[in-house]
């Protein structure tokens, strides 16, 4: 809990037609060091890598209301392969 605090971290948020999805990267203590591959107004696509925390670490997903998850608490994912959620 601290690391959310004290850490280095990088919020994005992105607008979609069906809500705005939100991402919180947290660098953890070996990390310290979050990478960032998009800027402001740029256009991303399913599956593409908006970031990097090195040495991993964790991003919090903050979804709109009314999606269905489609993944449980305490999953391990894969980057740009596992899907979050059913957005439609």
């Amino acid at each position: 809990d601290k690391a959310s605090q004290e850490n280095e971290r990088k919020g994005i948020v992105i607008d979609s037609p069906n809500g705005q999805v939100a991402t919180v990267q947290i660098a953890g203590l070996v990390a310290r060091r979050i990478v960032c591959f998009t800027k402001k107004g740029a256009h991303t696509q399913a599956g593409q890598r908006f970031g990097l925390i090195r040495f991993g670490s964790r991003v919090d997903v903050y979804l709109p209301e009314g999606v269905t998850p489609r993944v449980s608490i305490g999953q391990t994912m894969v980057a740009g392969e596992t899907v979050l959620a059913e957005l439609s």
